[in-house]
């Protein structure tokens, strides 16, 4: 795992709440962290979990992987990769079959334009569980 790059993780932080128009204490209510620790995150001082960083982004209304990404936990292109899943996922509009033909598809097309990890063999739908039609 990547160390935490705090500093821009405060900086970032700060900018997404203010534009978010929420103050300090909003944002720390609406996340469930004490005020003072919301504080000392964004000023640098604290390395938040990837529990409370997903938290904050569920309060602030961005994804998780965006803060993780701007925590150093998460590789940019891990990022998109986990979003396009996570967007297919999420879709109420199509069936649990159809979820996972599109992510196989998803997966054939990166390993086809050399985007292929070791991770790309496990098979789409390993941390969903599929119909039994």
């Amino acid at each position: 795992m990547a160390s935490l790059n705090v500093g821009n993780l405060g900086d970032f932080l700060r900018e997404q709440r203010r534009s978010a128009q929420l103050s300090l204490r909003q944002l720390a209510d609406a996340a469930g962290v004490s005020n003072p620790y919301l504080s000392q995150i964004e000023r640098g001082l604290r390395k938040p979990s990837a529990e409370i960083l997903q938290q904050l982004a569920k309060a602030l209304r961005i994804s998780a992987e965006t803060l993780y990404v701007q925590a150093g936990i998460l590789d940019e292109r891990d990022r998109e990769e986990t979003e396009v899943r996570s967007v297919i996922l999420a879709d109420p509009t199509i069936n649990e079959r159809q979820k996972q033909v599109l992510l196989q598809i998803y997966e054939s097309f990166r390993k086809e334009n050399g985007h292929g990890t070791a991770s790309d063999d496990t098979p789409a739908d390993a941390d969903v569980a599929t119909p039994s039609n």
